[in-house]
């Protein structure tokens, strides 16, 4: 299998009142998986994730995580079940729970979590 190299970006890419225009950023995007911080908001941030193919199964031990499929499809591996999400579709996954990322095909998805969290999980 072809390794995948992850691109995130933590820094927060828009002030409170600057438009955010992911069409744009989608069409500029030109990595496989890219991870990129929008805004915060209080104590979390919005970030988009412009993904195709998998990443590694981790875990967050004290934050939350919410995906919110924009486009394409997003797959949820968890320990005893697959759940896939559409467009418009979003799931929140709980602390401590051990998960992984799939999409089978281009997938443009919002994510919201703390500014804390490291999106590549816990150790």
């Amino acid at each position: 299998m072809k390794e995948i190299k992850y691109v995130t970006n933590l820094d927060i890419k828009f002030d409170h009142l600057e438009r955010i225009d992911i069409s744009k950023m989608v069409e500029a995007c030109k990595d496989q998986w890219y991870n990129q911080s929008l805004t915060k908001v209080n104590n979390s941030v919005v970030r988009l994730g412009i993904i195709e193919g998998e990443y590694h199964w981790h875990k967050h031990d004290n934050e939350d995580e919410f995906f919110y499929v924009i486009s394409g499809q997003l797959v949820l591996d968890l320990k005893d079940r697959t759940i896939e999400l559409n467009p418009n579709q979003g799931i929140t996954v709980p602390k401590g729970i051990i998960h992984r990322t799939r999409a089978p095909k281009k997938t443009v998805m919002l994510m919201v979590e703390t500014s804390e969290i490291l999106p590549t999980g816990d150790k």
